[in-house]
């Protein structure tokens, strides 16, 4: 435990997130209190590998490492050795054993960004075990109505709905500089259509429309992997005129019509400069990708047909500021209307944007919460 001895004699704020989506939703919770506590130390743990190696450089927090394997004794050692003066824990991940310690250890612990379900194990009439671990936490800051109504019919009073933390997350990004010079110079004038995250269940599915689309519309492809073999074998699906990130030096990049981005990094601030966004996942069974990052610059958004399980996407959905689509003809369908009616493209963009704003705040009520907890 080479890293957490760093952390010994200081203050100690822990977060600890499952992966790499449950970092994004507690970066501006992260930023708020390392703005608020230059002296503090802030310690991020994960679980997974896709989010660790994916932020183990990052210098929002003086140190990133693996939470180990929630056993009695990893749990006495760690929280002995590292003190932390408050736990919080993004959206899920109950490790009992350490949050059983923490409660010894009268440790503050506070869960952000949750959501629960009826057809939990803590819920069930087997699950005793479980909800004795949620009996440990100080307080849960909800996402929706459901969950707080759920806590509430089994004795969790502790709890407040505020939101998800990763709608103040994106709506920050469009006061960034987003400036992109070689995606301008791709652009031009052309329609830009940007398909962000993509899988290969996805490429059947806008690949057809890209090739037969007409030259005042560009195309930008975000593979979710672009390891060489999957971006020889996008190529050769693809029939127009393309360039990728990797060989873009020395190109007349506005003669080419589509934009494979074979890099990480610009997905974010490329959103910016869309007409329209495809975001990718909700083909297959991976998983839907963030429709928050394109919504939050007012741009109608297509996903694929498997979406069950994403409330965000679902609710945008019912305003009328997201379609999904099932089919190549399905695609192409909503995808000319939203080129050819001007009208319609911007009023659908105006409630993806809207959407976000109206969904802000969290951040800062949990931020208030937590600076009573730290300043006692």
């Amino acid at each position: 435990m080479l890293e957490e001895e760093m952390l010994v004699n200081h203050r100690v704020l822990w977060f600890h997130c499952a992966s790499l989506g449950e970092y994004e939703q507690g970066v501006p919770v992260m930023e708020s209190l390392k703005k608020q506590y230059p002296n503090h130390k802030l310690l991020v743990t994960f679980f997974s590998p896709s989010g660790y190696e994916a932020k183990k450089n990052s210098t929002l927090a003086d140190v990133i490492i693996y939470l180990p394997i929630d056993t009695k004794v990893n749990a006495k050692r760690f929280i002995e050795l590292v003190q932390p003066e408050l736990a919080v824990f993004v959206k899920y991940e109950f490790w009992p054993n350490f949050l059983n310690r923490l409660k010894t250890q009268n440790i503050p612990t506070v869960f952000i960004s949750t959501s629960f379900r009826e057809d939990q194990a803590f819920f069930k009439w087997y699950g005793g075990f479980m909800r004795n671990a949620l009996k440990t936490i100080n307080h849960f800051f909800v996402q929706d109505k459901i969950s707080e109504s759920l806590l509430a019919k089994h004795g969790f009073t502790n709890s407040t709905l505020s939101g998800d933390t990763r709608f103040d997350r994106v709506s920050h990004q469009i006061e960034m500089d987003n400036q992109v010079d070689f995606i301008e110079e791709f652009i031009g004038n052309k329609v830009c259509i940007v398909m962000g995250s993509s899988w290969p269940e996805d490429e059947t599915v806008f690949v057809d429309f890209v090739n037969t689309a007409s030259d005042e519309i560009c195309f930008i492809i975000a593979p979710h992997e672009f390891k060489a073999t999957a971006m020889k074998q996008l190529q050769e699906k693809v029939k127009k005129k393309t360039v990728l990130y990797s060989e873009k030096d020395g190109k007349d990049l506005k003669s080419y019509q589509v934009f494979v981005m074979d890099t990480i990094g610009y997905l974010s601030r490329v959103y910016s400069y869309g007409d329209i966004a495809y975001v990718g996942g909700a083909m297959g069974t991976g998983g839907l990708h963030n429709i928050l990052e394109p919504a939050t610059f007012g741009i109608p958004i297509i996903i694929g047909k498997n979406f069950e399980k994403f409330r965000e996407a679902k609710q945008l959905q019912k305003l009328a500021g997201l379609f999904s689509v099932s089919s190549s003809d399905e695609f192409s369908e909503i995808t000319s209307k939203l080129i050819n009616d001007k009208q319609f493209r911007e009023k659908t963009g105006m409630i993806a944007g809207h959407f976000i704003n109206s969904n802000t705040g969290a951040t800062n009520l949990i931020i208030n919460y937590l600076k009573e907890l730290i300043n006692k």
